[in-house]
């Protein structure tokens, strides 16, 4: 009984992993965004509540109101769906989808071409600080509706 309890704990840790991958990639990611606004104000800490006002926020682009959440849902743990294409998108949350924060190139590219999207500029470092301090908070469906009170 004890190889099987041993065995069970390893393959359970093994398996969790990839999962911590994409937190610790994620924490990272919000570090330098957050040390690149220290410089700017040494004061302003990220916060979850700034990143998941920015995460709602409407704005109005060709004729449509879209924020983030229009094509990621209201909870990012969740999968979305393109607005146009109908597309599925996995979950932005990276305590969910591990892959999602594991390269600084392809987090760039995206911060860029979906800020460019909704909001017709580029994102600061404390927006993406903000946000990803806020996907970091985001579990499962239950935590989304909790965040959002």
């Amino acid at each position: 009984m004890r190889k099987f309890t041993f065995a069970l704990f390893i393959a359970l840790g093994i398996s969790s992993l990839p999962a911590q991958a994409g937190i610790v990639g994620a924490k990272q990611f919000a570090d330098q965004y957050a040390a690149h606004v220290k410089g700017i104000d040494p004061s302003y800490k990220l916060t979850a509540d700034a990143g998941r006002a920015f995460y709602v926020k409407k704005y109005t682009r060709k004729g449509k109101d879209e924020s983030c959440s229009s094509c990621h849902t209201d909870n990012p743990a969740n999968v979305g769906k393109h607005s146009e294409t109908g597309k599925p998108i996995q979950p932005l949350s990276p305590v969910v989808n591990a892959k999602r924060f594991s390269d600084l190139q392809h987090v760039e590219e995206n911060f860029t071409k979906h800020c460019q999207d909704i909001i017709g500029r580029d994102c600061t470092p404390q927006e993406k600080g903000d946000y990803i301090t806020y996907l970091l908070t985001i579990q499962n469906p239950e935590a989304a509706r909790a965040n959002a009170k």
